[in-house]
């Protein structure tokens, strides 16, 4: 892989800026043989980069399949229900568009695009400030092997009443798929963000590594949904952080329903404002030999700080599932509540449910947790059985219960294709 050399673009940086640059790279230089702390290990060196792509001029263009494939998390090439899209395929933005009637409150750009337009500002305020380029290995691979990703702005008091979408798509097999993603909800604005990644028909190992930096301002509020597609020989390193301002709400909402080799994320939000507040819901199932290692963390530094974390995990074949969830206090008048539930259907799966709670120089800080892991209650089997259902459909019908969480603010269309995705997970377990 070649090095991304982001000061040759930024002509127009100031000293400060160009300087800046450089100090990330020397710090992911330092990082590039680090490995992370949690999840196996893996030899980044394995891969190569993604290839360029020809841009498209409408989505309705992609091929049949692509396009069928998006749509399983909830990307629609027919936009008329979306303010905005964005598709990338392998290292190319082959689309971008704004909706009319939205052309005033909302940017959608690749971010390499963004640091040349905007690169004072980029870099000062968003570039690499939540996440750390020396992190680990995959962090440091992203800042210096960068293959795009999505800048999204929502102005400054715009309500966005339709989702935007954005598709990350791998279309070979072999490749690492560098990432760095940046979403900027200014003070007062509202967006529904729908994501989703996905790779193409018959492609198998490879890399995605995914830097996301989200930054919600005063009063306002980012929906942001993210449904993962992925194969059985596909190694998944997302690495996300949120800084939420005073009055500022996070939703994040996770979907994994298909078998990974192997992912490890953490999310992290930073909810330093006043009365800011984050909501974490995870939907998993492990399946084949999938290694699954998830977690959330909120650091409540603002007084009146708030954060809730719901988890529902199934384990099936041989896989492993590990769910964390950590909550710090750092401020008196703050509270947080972990919810983690797994269900284990196979003998030979395994799963941990790991909560993390620390009041760092707060006394007043409520922090509070629910985790447990269980086998189907064979009380409900037989009770479903009473009223006339199979065992193997009384199976399916809670293992489906126990996965619909309510993610607020979901579009229909995305519910619908969530609920059948368990509908299929459910079938499959019995």
């Amino acid at each position: 892989m070649q090095p991304v050399d982001n000061t040759a673009q930024l002509r127009n940086g100031s000293p400060a800026t160009l300087t800046r640059l450089a100090e990330i790279r020397a710090l992911a230089e330092s990082a590039i043989d680090k490995p992370a702390a949690l999840g196996p290990d893996i030899d980044i060196s394995a891969f190569t980069t993604v290839s360029e792509q020809q841009r498209v001029d409408s989505l309705a263009s992609l091929e049949k399949q692509v396009r069928e494939t998006a749509l399983m998390s909830g990307f629609t090439a027919d936009e008329s229900q979306r303010s905005a899209s964005y598709f990338q395929m392998d290292r190319t933005p082959i689309y971008e568009r704004v909706a009319e009637a939205f052309g005033g409150a909302i940017e959608i750009m690749g971010t390499e695009d963004a640091l040349v337009r905007y690169p004072d500002e980029m870099v000062e305020n968003y570039w690499w400030t939540a996440v750390a380029p020396d992190k680990d290995k995959y962090t440091a691979l992203v800042a210096l092997h960068q293959t795009e990703g999505y800048f999204i702005r929502v102005k400054a008091g715009q309500k966005v009443d339709k989702p935007i979408q954005a598709c990350l798509f791998i279309s070979e097999s072999n490749v690492s798929q560098n990432l760095h993603n940046v979403i900027v909800v200014e003070d007062g604005a509202e967006a529904n963000v729908i994501t989703g990644c996905n790779i193409g028909t018959g492609v198998k190992q490879g890399l995605h590594a995914g830097i996301s930096e989200f930054f919600i301002g005063k009063g306002a509020k980012l929906t942001f949904t993210m449904v993962h597609n992925w194969d059985q020989d596909f190694s998944v390193r997302p690495r996300t952080a949120a800084i939420i301002d005073d009055d500022g709400t996070f939703v994040s909402n996770y979907v994994l329903l298909k078998p990974v080799r192997s992912i490890q994320a953490f999310p992290v939000a930073r909810l330093e404002g006043a009365r800011s507040r984050a909501v974490f819901n995870t939907i998993v199932s492990g399946l084949g030999d999938s290694v699954i290692d998830l977690g959330t963390e909120a650091q409540l530094i603002g007084e009146g700080s708030r954060s809730e974390a719901v988890a529902r995990t199934v384990s099936r074949d041989n896989s492993v599932v590990y769910s964390r969830g950590r909550l710090i206090g750092r401020t008196n008048d703050c509270k947080a509540h972990l919810d983690c539930r797994g269900i284990v259907q196979s003998a030979t799966s395994t799963q941990w449910a790991i909560p993390d709670l620390a009041s760092e120089g707060a006394p007043g800080a409520e922090l509070s947790h629910e985790a447990a892991i269980s086998p189907i209650a064979a009380e409900e089997v037989y009770y479903l059985m009473s009223r006339g259902a199979p065992k193997d459909e009384a199976v399916s019908m809670i293992t489906r219960g126990f996965l619909d969480i309510e993610f607020p603010g979901l579009p229909d269309a995305l519910r619908r294709q969530i609920d059948a995705a368990i509908e299929e997970t459910s079938r499959e377990s019995m």
